[in-house]
């Protein structure tokens, strides 16, 4: 398997574009690009930058390319077979998107939404926003003793009007694997659908939406090697209860291109088409299917263990830190992003004096603003979080415990 040195040297930012000795530990609000992604969208741009579905060869390679970025993204989530990926600006605007056409439907036998309070925002505002037209929210809050949403809570609001229940695979403050499948299931079990934001997540694994029977689920590919694009898992069940917003000349049965109004980015999945050249050199294989996705995931997370167990020892050990979420760093229980608070200091202040010296990390609330709330904390000040993936160095999670005094 390729070793770090090899793995960053794929990626040009790791290549003399950023100071030396800036240490990059925001990486949960955007991975590096590596450099076939790059090239590729270059390429694209200088050879067929077109609009699709005319016979001339570049408008034909403009189509082909197009495809194959849903192609990489149905494989990627596992979908083939069971449901369709949809592509767009971001996982915020697909999720606005999905609510818009839940609103349309007729049928309001099933008009109340659960929303867990750790969700990013993307998957709270677009449905809080439907309280206007009838439908009814209820939140899964944090369990006060466990400061966790806690899934007999969660069965105590679901019923036969629950329509979705809108949950985090991981919360990008706590970094917590959560127990979606279980979710899902109870979900299920009364008739309601899940939404079920990845975002947080597939930067560190594999997901597989066939085995968690998901109905919607969203990641976004600019966090995950890829080029500024979001993508949605629809299952095929839902898409048929579902009108996309797209033109009234589209037919419904026309997918992805009914949920993608004005089209997606062109140059944008050439970089995503690129991406399995990547996955293939992690997984030492030539063929980009399923098993190479596994494969080059766990990958990742094998070095990403490493950082997060010594971030993590380091944070157990200090005084005066408050961590949120487990200082566990078994990688079945969580991911590589991290939040703190430092006593007597606020966040802000952390921050800035990291930035002086070199080292990106983020504060705040990173949209997650009812959460940071319900922590009793200040959203404008937040947490102090570092997020590490695969490609980070060890020097770099070094100058990130610097950062933090220890």
């Amino acid at each position: 398997m390729p070793d770090l040195a090899a793995i960053r040297a794929r990626f040009p930012a790791f290549q003399g574009a950023r100071p030396r000795d800036e240490a990059l530990l925001d990486n949960a609000g955007g991975s590096q690009l590596p450099d076939v992604v790059i090239d590729a969208m270059t390429s694209y741009m200088r050879s067929s930058f077109v609009q699709t579905g005319a016979g001339y060869d570049a408008s034909l390679r403009a189509g082909q390319t197009v495809r194959a970025a849903h192609d990489v993204v149905e494989t990627i989530f596992n979908a083939q077979g069971v449901g369709r990926a949809i592509l767009g600006a971001s996982a915020t605007s697909l999720t606005s998107m999905l609510a818009d056409c839940v609103a349309r439907r007729e049928d309001r036998t099933r008009n109340e939404i659960i929303l867990s309070i750790a969700n990013h925002e993307s998957n709270i505002g677009p449905w809080t926003r439907l309280e206007r037209l009838g439908f009814v929210i209820r939140w899964w809050n944090l369990n006060p003793e466990t400061r966790r949403c806690e899934l007999e809570d969660l069965e105590a609001l679901l019923g036969e009007r629950t329509a979705f229940v809108c949950v985090p695979h991981v919360s990008n403050i706590f970094g917590a694997i959560e127990p979606v499948e279980a979710i899902i299931e109870r979900a299920h079990a009364c008739g309601a659908r899940v939404v079920c934001d990845g975002v947080a997540y597939v930067p560190h694994r594999a997901p597989n939406v066939r085995a968690l029977g998901a109905d919607v689920y969203l990641y976004s590919t600019y966090k995950v090697y890829g080029p500024h694009l979001g993508a949605m898992f629809l299952r095929d069940d839902l898409i048929a209860e579902l009108e996309g917003p797209n033109h009234a000349f589209i037919g419904r049965d026309e997918v992805p291109r009914k949920f993608e109004p004005g089209g997606v980015s062109h140059e944008a999945c050439a970089g995503l088409a690129a991406l399995p050249d990547y996955l293939c050199f992690l997984a030492e294989r030539e063929t980009f299917d399923r098993a190479t996705v596994e494969a080059a995931f766990e990958r990742m997370t094998a070095l990403e263990v490493h950082g997060q167990t010594r971030l993590l020892e380091a944070l157990a050990q200090a005084e005066g830190i408050r961590v949120f979420g487990s200082l566990d760093p078994d990688p079945e229980r969580r991911v590589s992003t991290v939040s703190c608070v430092v006593r007597d200091r606020a966040s802000r202040d952390v921050a800035h004096q990291a930035w002086a010296n070199g080292v990106g990390l983020r504060y705040g609330h990173f949209y997650s603003e009812r959460l940071v709330r319900a922590l009793g904390l200040d959203p404008a000040d937040g947490v102090v979080r570092l997020s590490t993936v695969h490609y980070t160095s060890d020097e770099e999670i070094e100058a990130g415990l610097g950062a933090l005094g220890l």
